[in-house]
């Protein structure tokens, strides 16, 4: 007598494994599964009228005329751009720019502008809640800090030309702070 305890002629059925052994871009409790497409019912598929417009070529539209709305909207201070008055400094204004071959710092009454590389951030003024600046001791790097509210810090540093160039943005970064930053 040969008996088996719990084997069975059909194989198990249970639900598919899922997670980063199967999809690469799964996290465990930071994202979900990717779910398979759903089947779609009969009803929905395209009537024989939506069919034959399909096999139509398309015409493809020239390049000009996609590009001629976006500029009409740039033009009048459509979406996406600034109103004039606000995107221009006034006559006299404090403004402060450092760069390098990598970084780039600015200043101005929009905000602060970082950039390194092909990466940039913006601030607005009501976003800062400190501008720190510090020198090496000894080398040319000029490291700018922008603290937030919300207690991150976006360090950016520049290499100077020469030592004598700290002074000079330093004060020039003051001017600008004393004119638009507000301290709460």
């Amino acid at each position: 007598m040969d008996q088996r305890i719990g084997s069975s002629s059909q194989p198990l059925k249970g639900e598919p494994v899922k997670g980063a052994g199967f999809d690469p871009a799964f996290i465990p409790g930071i994202t979900a599964p990717a779910q398979e497409p759903e089947p779609e019912p009969a009803d929905a598929r395209p009537t024989a009228e939506a069919d034959t417009e399909d096999a139509k070529p398309a015409t493809p539209e020239p390049a000009e005329a996609s590009a001629e709305p976006a500029s009409a909207d740039s033009a009048d201070g459509g979406p996406g751009e600034e109103p004039a008055e606000e995107s221009e400094p006034e006559d006299g204004a404090p403004v402060f720019e450092a760069s390098d071959r990598r970084a780039r710092f600015a200043a101005d009454h929009r905000g602060v502008r970082l950039r390194l590389d092909e990466e940039d951030c913006e601030f607005r003024w009501d976003e800062i809640a400190a501008v720190e600046t510090e020198s090496a001791r000894f080398g040319k790097r000029f490291t700018i800090t922008v603290h937030t509210p919300d207690r991150r810090w976006y360090p950016i540093e520049i290499e100077a030309t020469s030592r004598s160039r700290f002074a000079e943005w330093e004060s020039q970064l003051d001017a600008v702070l004393d004119a638009y930053f507000e301290e709460a």
